[in-house]
């Protein structure tokens, strides 16, 4: 058990912020489970709500020491279920661990992101702005209501929010047209036809066939690891930008071009990820994709979320290999 008073610079805030701000080394999400399970006290009583504090309350927090470390384990599954990177009245900007759906699906519910922080956030209005798939990690921007969601669905389909990912691949890609991006960034720029069918894999092709939708994709090389993989090939870390959003694009697309996600055994193969050894052990069984910043440009005055223009928000992708 941990404790601490609050001073008049923690005033006015509520529970979990003060808690945070007291000791660093804890995240949002065990305190809120701490909330749920009377784990935390107030001036001596147990509390279940996240409540504003006054200079002089004392809080006891009974959690395990290891909680107040900040020690985020390596992408083992075994690290929270997210992390809260930025918030606004209107915004809540997390880290998303991989392998957690965002959101109910046939069979799932009750433990998806969007449940989940709905329950920690006590507001059952929250909603997800976008979304990712269950297996990428990173980052995931939600709305505390309804106004704000649709100022920021706004945002994204007027392309003022631009979405990156990081990702590592088989070999070293070359092919694209070289672009500038809208900060300036030099990438290649990809463009295919995306086959969806009504279930299953999504297919590539380079000349549309019908009902096929239009892609492109942009990307840069951020490292190359010479001979790291099998046979003597090399693996390269890949900065990715979405210009379409189209389900699985990124996948599907470089597996497309002979440079399949490593870990991914729906696009790449089975046969190539068993090559590399998790660092948690075993062979690499999940595929090494996230999504790592979200940058916004010129917001209109006249949007809730204008606060934000000209910010980017970016996280290290935790990777369970590091290639050498």
């Amino acid at each position: 058990m941990k404790s601490f008073t609050v001073s008049p610079d923690l005033s006015g805030k509520k529970v979990v912020r003060a808690s945070l701000l007291a000791f660093p080394g804890l995240s949002a999400p065990t305190l809120h489970k701490a909330l749920r399970s009377r784990d935390i006290r107030l001036n001596g009583r147990r509390i279940t709500t996240d409540v504003a504090l006054a200079e002089g309350d004392i809080v006891e927090l009974w959690l395990p020491d290891a909680s107040f470390e900040d020690t985020q384990p390596a992408a083992t599954g075994g690290y929270d279920d997210y992390r809260i990177v930025f918030e606004t009245d209107q915004l809540l900007l997390v880290n998303k661990r991989p392998g957690l759906s965002v959101h109910p699906g046939k069979g799932e519910s009750g433990n998806t992101l969007i449940e989940i922080i709905r329950r920690d956030q006590h507001n059952s209005g929250m909603d997800l702005c976008h979304r990712i798939d269950m297996n990428t990690g990173g980052l995931l921007l939600l709305a505390k209501n309804k106004d704000s969601l649709e100022q920021a669905i706004r945002l994204f389909h007027e392309d003022r929010i631009t979405k990156r990912y990081r990702c590592l691949v088989r070999g070293v890609p070359e092919t694209g047209t070289p672009c500038v991006c809208t900060d300036d960034a030099l990438m290649k720029e990809l463009s295919a036809w995306l086959e969806k069918p009504a279930r299953g894999n999504v297919f590539i092709h380079d000349e549309p066939g019908p009902d096929d939708l239009p892609i492109t994709t942009r990307y840069r090389v951020l490292r190359v690891f010479k001979k790291a993989g099998p046979d003597g090939e090399s693996v390269s870390e890949l900065e990715v930008e979405l210009v379409t959003g189209r389900t699985h694009q990124i996948r599907a697309h470089l597996a497309h071009l002979g440079h399949p996600i490593l870990g991914d055994g729906n696009y790449g193969r089975n046969s190539y990820n068993r090559f590399f050894k998790a660092e948690s052990g075993g062979f690499l069984k999940r595929q090494q994709l996230f999504a790592s910043s979200l940058i916004f440009s010129k917001i209109p005055r006249d949007n809730v979320h204008y606060g934000l223009s000209g910010r980017t928000f970016s996280i290290e992708p935790m990777y369970d290999i590091v290639p050498e």
